[in-house]
């Protein structure tokens, strides 16, 4: 063996259980479960020359988190966020494989040359693995199959003005199109999905208050909006993915198309289970998202949801900006970019209010690791402990607390709206493919950007 994890709690065939795991060429080799100290004691001398990792009793082994929806902008936004630091802080928060969305980087990933682009720029620069989005505008429609040629796992989508003027958002007949090109391979379609209302008017409060955007982005938009997702997943029966879904509303509607077979899945955000509306201050626009952060009451219909199977995944929604964009001296909340960095912080944040819930590594590794490696296509080789898989883990520690402080942030621009929130559990260590790549809250730098580009699996 190249290495050797030896743990009292690792996350193996559902459940935290004593384990050795071998390691060889980056993957899973062996795993000996409740080992005897005869056991141990042979492993160890028979491998004399592998890298032992003896994990602390208090920590548990879990794989490597996946965060399928992660904003990098780069090329053309790299003062907002660029592939260095977005793995970097992935990598230190225990996430060894993120998926790139397509806007935001100036080309946006909406054709092969674009794509290129996007992997050029990513060369050597990723401590992570990578997997990249596709993105579906009005008038790419005939770019849709060379991209999945080329190595997209998926599209992304908007429904409504998405904030950037390079991805125009798409009518319906647009959505068809796209599901139509996609229909017979193993792609699928992400739906920002809020939709305009009729009659709905600004209001005109003070843009300063929460209350103002929330008002802005009520509930019925992203009614309306999954209302139509679902109608065409049931016309196309194309894989069909709800993007950070903020309202309970439409919880009932999902659960019933997913009881009637639908290809349809769904993600919210460590922001929508973490906060809520009541106690968000005014002036303080990292708190806008979109859609937005809502009701405590909303907030609690989620995380049932979540335990109920009916929302699959949480992801970061990863979406910086620079200081100005964000309005941080204005406070305007109206003007302000709409988005939370949070890459770094996902576990912990989760653990936080799982801890409250008493809820387990088993939905844990489900909603960080298991689902979003599903949905993009590497089920078959990450988000697991088994022999053949990617000896990616992430060694937690769930008895450490810490408070997040703007010096410790590893994204580039530093804006946070959880800066000063006391988190629980800590990241001790990342491993992708067998090396230590993050300790200790910081990047092992002689690993020297270890992460792949994955566009073929």
């Amino acid at each position: 063996m190249d290495s050797i994890i030896i743990g009292s709690s690792v996350f193996v065939e559902g459940k935290l259980q004593p384990a050795i795991i071998g390691i060889k060429d980056g993957k899973i080799a062996f795993i000996e479960i409740n080992p005897s100290p005869s056991i141990k004691g042979d492993l160890v001398s028979r491998n004399a020359d592998a890298r032992i990792t003896e994990v602390p009793n208090e920590c548990v082994v879990l794989p490597g988190l996946v965060d399928s929806h992660v904003h990098v902008n780069d090329p053309g936004r790299a003062d907002w966020e660029g592939f260095d630091s977005a793995t970097a802080a992935a990598a230190v928060g225990g996430v060894t494989t993120i998926a790139d969305m397509p806007l935001n980087s100036i080309p946006p990933t909406t054709t092969v040359p674009n794509l290129q682009m996007k992997l050029d720029t990513a060369n050597e620069k990723c401590w992570i693995d990578v997997r990249f989005i596709g993105g579906v505008v009005h008038d790419n429609a005939e770019d849709i199959k060379p991209l999945i040629d080329a190595g997209v796992c998926g599209f992304k989508c908007f429904l409504i003005n998405s904030g950037v003027a390079e991805f125009t958002h798409v009518n319906e007949e647009q959505a068809r199109l796209a599901l139509s090109k996609i229909q017979g391979s193993d792609g699928f379609l992400m739906y920002h999905a809020e939709l305009e209302m009729d009659h709905h008017d600004q209001p005109k409060e003070d843009p300063k208050l929460y209350n103002t955007f929330l008002k802005s982005r009520p509930k019925e938009m992203e009614d309306k909006a999954i209302d139509l997702v679902i109608r065409m997943c049931r016309d196309t029966n194309v894989k069909s993915h709800i993007v950070h879904l903020s309202s309970a509303h439409p919880i009932e509607q999902i659960k019933q198309a997913k009881l009637e077979g639908l290809p349809l899945t769904v993600e919210t955000c460590y922001h929508y289970l973490f906060f809520d509306a009541e106690t968000i201050p005014d002036a303080k626009p990292q708190f806008k998202c979109c859609p937005p952060i809502r009701e405590n009451y909303n907030r609690e219909i989620l995380w049932q949801a979540l335990q109920d199977d009916v929302i699959d995944m949480v992801v970061s929604d990863h979406s910086p900006c620079t200081a100005n964009l964000k309005q941080v001296n204005g406070g305007d909340y109206m003007e302000s970019w709409g988005g939370i960095s949070s890459l770094q912080y996902g576990i912990s944040i989760l653990y936080t209010e799982c801890r409250k819930r008493s809820i387990g590594f088993d939905k844990i590794v489900k909603w960080l690791s298991e689902s979003p490696a599903k949905l993009i296509g590497l089920s078959h080789k990450k988000a697991k402990i088994a022999v053949g898989y990617d000896a990616d883990f992430v060694i937690f520690n769930p008895n450490k607390s810490f408070v997040v402080t703007n010096e410790d942030i590893k994204f580039k621009n530093k804006l946070t709206a959880y800066e000063g929130r006391e988190l629980q559990g800590v990241v001790e260590k990342t491993i992708l493919r067998g090396e230590v790549i993050a300790e200790n809250g910081n990047i092992v730098t002689s690993m020297n950007h270890f992460g792949n580009l994955i566009t073929k699996v």
